[in-house]
């Protein structure tokens, strides 16, 4: 297998200005996901890294040694795309046996008449059909092998075109949204086989998405772009506690972050509606800041005791969303200038507002994430008081 290593890779499009210079190492044997909305250039990273698309600056290592000057046969890496890029008029076993077949016959021995007086060609193939026998077995793909991709499911085409990557023994597979084509019950499925894939095969994956889902439950490590740049690098963990921007907290998550504007007080004190906060930051009195609540971090709280926790705000119940083992409730903030919140409740905690009624909603100061006016991440330079008193169900 292969680490990959990317080195002030800019590319552009004309005028636009796709890659402004991504520096990215991958280890061996990991599954890496470059996340983003749609337009971010992670798409073009990854075409180039499979030399589909060369790069105007930087550098490409595979392994150790620069691929700039292979071709994209040549860079021992196979590419799984969205649309399954299978031949119609042609089989199951046909579709993954064909890289084998380019790569292991010469020109002369897949013409329709010569083939079949040749010796050499006959013994290549029985190689061949070993090869795409056992990568059906692993993918479960042998009952299907006499099938045209008509024939098939969204999944089962999904698996052919992991079995026609896999065929090669490539030391990098790059993965370009295979599952946006899917229903969603059916890209949950593919989620857990893909993950399970990985963990067998040992190899690297670059997994490219604009679904924050996927690359929160897939990867070691997630690549957060926006703008050509990659914003933030670590854990799915990381990204999601400790998110290095005002843009990587609204992307990951699910419900998006709730963002309440507060203002810095007295000795760098935090202000929420006016209330003053135990949290401090090192800015000027006055300043502008957006605290980020992840919406299972808020909590009903009763009237009488919200007094007793330091943050803490009224809202009005818009709406119930019932997922089934949960709810997610949508709020209004009545008479404030700022959007609405959700919070994530369960059944019995749902059942104890209706909608229009005004509660208090309060949140641990610790688990909120601070954000300048710029829109970068602040630490607290201290942490103090009491929390909330949770509803109890």
């Amino acid at each position: 297998m292969a680490t990959v290593a990317l080195s002030s890779i800019a590319k552009a499009f004309g005028p636009t200005k796709v890659l402004g210079g991504v520096d990215l190492d991958i280890a061996d044997g990991e599954f890496l996901t470059l996340v983003g909305p749609s337009g971010c250039g992670k798409s073009t990273l990854i075409r180039i890294i499979a030399g589909l698309e060369h790069q105007d600056g930087g550098s490409v290592a595979i392994g150790g040694n620069s691929v700039d000057h292979l071709r994209p046969h040549e860079r021992r890496v196979a590419m799984v795309f969205q649309s399954y890029a299978l031949y119609p008029h042609m089989s199951v076993r046909a579709n993954i046996a064909l890289p084998l077949m380019m790569a292991r016959l010469k020109l002369w021995q897949r013409l329709p008449l010569l083939k079949l007086l040749s010796g050499q060609r006959r013994k290549a193939m029985a190689g061949i059909e070993t090869d795409v026998d056992a990568v059906a077995a692993q993918l479960q793909l042998g009952h299907l092998l006499d099938r045209k991709p008509a024939q098939l499911s969204g999944g089962q085409r999904q698996r052919v075109a992991l079995g026609r990557a896999m065929v090669r023994s490539p030391d990098v597979f790059l993965m370009d949204e295979p599952l946006s084509n899917l229903d969603a019950k059916l890209r949950v499925h593919m989620r857990t086989e893909l993950a399970e894939l990985h963990k067998r095969l040992g190899a690297t994956f670059i997994y490219v998405t604009h679904d924050q889902v996927e690359a929160m439950t897939m990867s070691d490590r997630v690549a957060m772009m926006d703008s050509g740049e990659i914003l933030q690098l670590g854990t799915p963990s990381q990204l999601y506690e400790k998110p290095a921007s005002l843009k990587v907290a609204q992307f990951i998550g699910s419900p998006a972050i709730n963002l309440l504007p507060a203002t810095v007080g007295a000795a760098g004190r935090l202000e929420l509606f006016g209330r003053p906060m135990a949290l401090s930051v090192a800015l000027a009195p006055g300043q502008p800041v957006t605290l980020g609540i992840r919406s299972e971090a808020l909590t009903l709280v009763h009237g009488e005791q919200a007094g007793a926790g330091r943050a803490w705000f009224s809202a009005r119940l818009r709406r119930k969303e019932n997922l089934g083992s949960e709810y997610i409730l949508h709020f209004d903030l009545a008479g404030r200038d700022a959007p609405g919140v959700t919070m994530r409740a369960s059944p019995a905690v749902a059942a104890c507002v209706n909608e229009a009624a005004e509660v208090t909603l309060g949140f641990d100061e610790a688990a909120s994430h601070i954000f300048d006016a710029e829109g970068d991440r602040l630490e607290p330079r201290g942490q103090g008081g009491a929390s909330v008193v949770p509803l109890r169900a």
